[in-house]
């Protein structure tokens, strides 16, 4: 995590989380500043998407019977949680709303 200086610079690096042995690869953020991050690659046990608040702090877990590739907010309030897995997509609605990106 950085710190965004000018609108163009980053300065002091730290830690966002630790997610010990998950490997993070891809994430999205939720309008209150909540990253959401897909997880795996390890442990089976961590297959999924972690969601943690904006301090770094895991919030909860969705466990997946595969590896997630991906996952994105969409629908019409973006309030619909899209995972795609190695063979599979899956979708939930959540009680959270998906940043908009550009």
């Amino acid at each position: 995590m950085y710190d965004v200086i000018d609108g163009s610079r980053f300065a002091n690096g730290r830690m966002f989380c630790d997610m010990g042995p998950a490997m993070a690869d891809g994430l999205t953020c939720v309008l209150d500043g909540t990253v959401w991050t897909r997880s795996g690659w390890v442990d089976p046990s961590l297959d999924g998407v972690s969601s943690f608040s904006p301090g770094g702090e895991l919030i909860g877990r969705i466990h997946l019977p595969e590896v997630v590739s991906n996952l994105c907010f969409g629908g019409h309030l973006r309030t619909r949680l899209f995972i795609t897995v190695a063979q599979s997509v899956y979708d939930t609605y959540v009680q959270t709303q998906g940043a908009a990106f550009p």
